[in-house]
């Protein structure tokens, strides 16, 4: 006999035998233990996480001439029948090649003669999203009121695609992906069975990579034991296999980014292609590298929860240290963008290569995720410079700079305003923002302004990012500084984060209910509502 592949040769054959479907197994199995089989399912789920295979375990425990316990027992004829595909009362018909109308009428057709053998004709369709709208239409009455001896299993990875007519006429059961701690135990049980040695931290980098798919784990171990067949298939030799990266490559390419250092990135890049990696797994790879170091930087996990050894932890911990969460998001972003557009790129390593600029240089992106990574490098190239000593010289030149200005003009001492000052700045309030340097005078004039009582002028900005540039210390003395000015008036500035504009109202008092009497707006072009 030929070879069969671990997905195949150790395939369930009883309910008990499915791993990762506890809840979706049992209540079938009870329902066959109590003789409450239903005539229509809808199995969903992600590839490989043990659809079809529970679709044909349930065709034989129906079909079973002595379940037990609501599992098929394995040995009647039924069951050797229906497990090695000869019975004629078990249908599996894949729908992306009958998806027509006239091969859904074939099979009502057929429905109309009773088994002859057996309780069940049971018709297991797969990937059932592919019939047409028309189809599925012919299926519908069918689908609703079967003749008592008929079961449908319908199988689909797109359940969205699924008329709405038709998920009403099913028991819908949704599989989900298996976790890595079950795809590990299934996989060391058959590597027993098989008399192979592999290691743990193979084992567990096989069932990550296999994305909560058991088939797929099989088939990628199937892989491993035959590249290194007789030998004991370790990490780095299942990496070798599967054209993946270790995480020091990883940790290594990130500090780069970091850096914003392209040509480190590029080198890196230049190794694992070298190495006869694969771009498609590195960028893959990546995201998953990115989205455990965001869990690094907004919590405190363990190394078991994110599935690394403590020198990938440690790095982790070391780089959420020197990067913001704002920037993480944005890096998160731009590689999974990368990982769906490669897949269908013709020019793999150019579309990589543009995306090492992009994490390395965000002023070449104008949103506004960038823009806040761009502050951010601002901020650290400043700390960097307060470190060399730089701004202490730049401090005590400004001070003497100060110092010898107050020795020409005494410093003169502004009276409160009043409220008609606050009026008048309301009322020029465009020309006031125009007054601002640089990022200042845009956001400015974004704002709202409000009256708070006394000489407090409540200034309200719409736009996080515009609210924190305005609330730095050094920008907020810088927009008093242009008011008071302008009003020759002591200014007190209460800046504030409104939301979206349509809220003011609930949030800040009008002109009019501030000042007790009706204000006349002066200028067109005036910000309030």
């Amino acid at each position: 006999m030929s070879y069969l592949t671990l997905y195949r040769k150790y395939r369930p054959r009883i309910f008990d035998d499915v791993k990762g479907q506890d809840s979706i197994v049992t209540t079938i199995r009870n329902q066959v233990k109590q003789n409450r089989i239903g005539h229509a399912y809808l199995f969903c789920g992600t590839r490989g996480t043990g659809k079809t295979t529970t679709a044909k375990i349930l065709a034989k425990a129906a079909n079973c001439e002595n379940p037990q316990n609501g599992n098929p027992c394995g040995e009647c004829h039924m069951c050797k029948a229906i497990q090695e595909g000869t019975c004629m009362n078990v249908a599996e018909i894949d729908a992306a090649s009958n998806s027509g109308v006239e091969n859904i009428r074939s099979l009502i057709d057929e429905i109309s003669y009773s088994p002859a053998e057996g309780k069940y004709k049971v018709y297991i369709i797969d990937e059932v999203h592919n019939i047409s709208d028309k189809a599925f239409n012919a299926l519908l009455k069918t689908l609703e009121e079967p003749p008592e001896y008929v079961i449908f299993i319908l199988a689909t990875t797109e359940a969205h695609m699924i008329p709405i007519t038709i998920l009403s006429r099913c028991q819908r059961y949704d599989f989900r992906r298996i976790s890595v701690e079950t795809i590990s135990d299934r996989m060391k049980e058959l590597i027993q069975m098989e008399g192979g040695k592999v290691t743990d931290e193979a084992i567990s980098y096989i069932a990550r990579v296999a994305d909560g798919s058991m088939r797929d784990a099989l088939s990628l171990l199937d892989r491993c034991i035959a590249y290194h067949f007789g030998q004991e298939l370790t990490y780095e030799k299942a990496l070798d296999v599967l054209g993946a990266v270790d995480n020091t490559v990883f940790t290594e390419f990130m500090d780069a980014v970091i850096d914003k250092d392209v040509p480190r990135c590029i080198k890196v890049i230049d190794n694992i292609i070298a190495a006869g990696r694969e771009v498609n797994q590195f960028v893959s790879d990546m995201c998953s590298y990115l989205r455990n170091l965001m869990l690094v930087k907004v919590s405190n996990p363990t190394e078991d929860m994110l599935g690394v050894s403590k020198e990938t932890m440690a790095a982790l911990k070391e780089q959420s240290e020197r990067i913001a969460i704002n920037t993480i998001y944005r890096d998160i972003r731009i590689f999974t963008t990368l990982a769906s557009d490669i897949k269908k790129a013709s020019q793999k390593r150019v579309l990589l290569d543009v995306t090492i600029v992009k994490l390395c240089h965000p002023e070449t992106e104008t949103d506004t995720a960038s823009l806040a990574d761009r502050l951010n490098v601002l901020n650290q190239k400043f700390e960097k410079l307060k470190a060399e000593g730089i701004k202490q010289t730049v401090v005590q030149t400004t001070n003497a700079a100060v110092q010898a200005e107050e020795a020409k003009e005494p410093k003169r001492v502004l009276t409160k305003a009043v409220e008609e000052e606050i009026i008048a700045i309301r009322d020029h309030w465009t020309d006031i923002a125009g007054m601002a340097k640089g990022l200042l005078a845009v956001y400015l004039a974004k704002c709202v302004i409000r009256p708070g009582g006394g000489n407090v002028l409540i200034i309200a900005c719409h736009d996080q990012v515009g609210f924190n540039i305005l609330t730095t210390e050094e920008n907020k003395s810088e927009i008093q500084n242009v008011i008071n000015s302008y009003v020759n008036k002591e200014v007190s500035l209460d800046i504030v984060y409104a939301g979206v504009e349509e809220n003011i109202d609930d949030l800040l008092p009008s002109w009019e209910d501030a000042l007790g009497l009706p204000i006349q707006v002066k200028d067109k072009n005036d910000m309030i509502n």
